[in-house]
């Protein structure tokens, strides 16, 4: 099978990129939500990320994805019975699992072995796609046609890292930490707010309307089809280059600083455009944090901020009727008018 399209050859589409990138360094984010366009290179970003990840390690035959040193009770590969020995430690690449449409509750979180149920007799547990989607992605392509309450279950797992069921006499609970990616075309159906706020990111992609941007997309496309192995070499330096980007931005993640002058603008951004509840600034230091990271700095600034603020807010925005500028307008009309001791300069008094 012919790898991915390069993550570094796909032209434009910044911010798609760094949404995804951020969400790769810190997933906590809760997720990205890629709108737009067809044909604007949305799942082609997504596999193309999986391959700049570094490898996970696991016991071969393992599906739930378990850390060697911290095997899951629910799986039976990593705690063989009768003092076994458990499998030996294979590496793969992170996961990156396909969500289809049509799937049903039971085949996202697993289910009842029917066979062995008829044939043993016994009562044993067969995992769904979020125990193969832990330490990895899950990937679903046309989010907002899937069922609303799929979409509840996808991103309660998500926030919480754990999935459980409690079905058919069985009672399971294993770890389901994976970063969650939606994409859709806003023609077919939006999301309802409430999930909307659930994405950490949310990022709207176009076609480029670029005449040399769009030459070099069509001839970088014909290449990669005429002879994949050949245009992955060529790509192959500066695709890895950013993989060490995001390995480094994790193992310094957790030192990254938001001084308190950052956070007061934060608040206020939020409080001047009527976000509700805490989940707008919560985000807002996580992917400020990651943005950060992946520019190898210890601190935060408010460029950094003001850079990730429409990705992390627009989605979250009460829709205004008398405001047919956009989210976007309004969230830079915001920044502008928080100065930089962190005061709203509308503020009366």
């Amino acid at each position: 099978m012919a790898q991915p399209f390069p993550f570094a050859a796909i032209v434009a589409q910044e911010d798609m990129k760094k949404a995804l990138l951020m969400a790769a360094v810190e997933p906590l984010l809760g997720g990205v939500l890629i709108f737009g366009d067809r044909g604007t290179g949305k799942s082609t970003a997504v596999r193309a990320l999986t391959e700049l990840l570094p490898p996970i390690e696991t016991r071969d035959g393992c599906r739930y994805n378990c850390l060697p040193a911290e095997p899951q009770s629910a799986c039976t590969v990593c705690n063989p019975s009768s003092g076994l020995k458990p499998p030996a430690i294979v590496k793969h690449r992170a996961p990156m699992i396909d969500l289809p449409l049509g799937a049903t509750e039971d085949r996202v979180c697993g289910s009842l072995d029917i066979e062995k149920a008829l044939v043993a007799g016994e009562k044993h547990f067969e995992p769904g796609l979020l125990a193969a989607a832990n330490r990895g992605f899950l990937y679903i392509d046309e989010i907002n046609l899937l069922e609303d309450h799929l979409v509840d279950l996808l991103l309660d797992a998500a926030a919480s890292g754990v999935n459980v069921v409690e079905r058919e006499g069985l009672s399971i609970r294993h770890a389901a930490r994976f970063v969650l990616v939606g994409s859709g075309n806003p023609e077919e159906g939006d999301l309802r707010p409430q999930l909307l706020d659930r994405f950490g990111l949310s990022v709207d992609v176009r076609t480029i309307d670029d005449l040399d941007q769009r030459i070099e997309v069509i001839r970088r496309r014909d290449t990669y089809e005429t002879d994949p192995r050949g245009f992955v070499k060529l790509w192959a330096k500066r695709d890895a280059a950013v993989g060490r980007r995001v390995i480094a931005a994790r193992k310094i993640l957790r030192q990254v600083e938001i001084p308190d002058h950052v956070v007061r603008r934060m608040s206020q951004l939020c409080l001047r455009l009527g976000i509700d509840g805490m989940r707008g600034e919560l985000t807002l230091m996580r992917a400020s944090r990651a943005a950060a990271a992946l520019s190898a700095r210890l601190q935060v600034t408010w460029d950094d901020v003001a850079d990730i603020a429409p990705m992390v807010l627009c989605h979250r925005l009460r829709r205004d009727p008398l405001d047919d500028a956009g989210s976007a307008p309004r969230i830079e009309r915001a920044l502008a008018s928080i100065d930089d001791t962190g005061k709203d300069r509308h503020a009366h008094g």
